[in-house]
């Protein structure tokens, strides 16, 4: 048995709402797993140090940067990426949102940013903008798009607010 083969554990990932079992080396993070186990590539590589927020997914109910958390410690928390937001029933609001206002740009920041919104209106359907600064501030746009963003999750929060829906 390898060095590597010895610290493959079994686990069990629940990422947007589907259980994944796998073996899982000790060192991979989350990123990795999402990305190359599991085939879910809206969570981007933009940096692997933290400081982008290309990689941003929700765990549990907190907005983390995926290739910062080893997969091994997401333990039995849920994990949602940006593939987890739209449902059957169509777009979440804030993808609806960032299309109809150009809140993406390029693209390649814009599943960081939703998921770092999503963990804002999950726990405030009502942020002003000072709010959604703070809660956007670790997601880099390279584009400079972040008044369109801004007014994306706000808008999102409004239209989620005017269905009476609560995520």
């Amino acid at each position: 048995m390898t060095n590597l083969e010895s610290t493959l554990r079994e686990i069990e990932l629940r990422v947007n709402g589907r259980a994944h079992n796998m073996p899982i080396a000790a060192h991979r993070t989350l990123l990795e797993v999402l990305r190359d186990s599991l085939d879910l590539t809206g969570a981007k590589s933009g940096c692997d140090r933290g400081e982008c927020g290309a990689c941003t997914v929700i765990v549990g109910s907190q907005a983390v940067y995926a290739c910062q958390v080893l997969a091994l410690q997401v333990g039995n928390r849920p994990v949602v990426t940006v593939e987890g937001l739209a449902t059957s029933d169509g777009y979440h609001p804030l993808q609806d949102a960032f299309l109809a206002r150009d809140g993406g740009q390029c693209g390649f920041c814009t599943p960081g940013f939703l998921m770092a919104a999503k963990a804002l209106l999950d726990r405030n359907l009502e942020p002003d903008r000072d709010e959604v600064h703070r809660a956007l501030a670790g997601n880099i746009c390279r584009c400079n798009a972040y008044g369109a963003i801004t007014q994306s999750v706000i808008a999102a929060a409004r239209a989620m607010v005017a269905r009476g829906q609560t995520q």
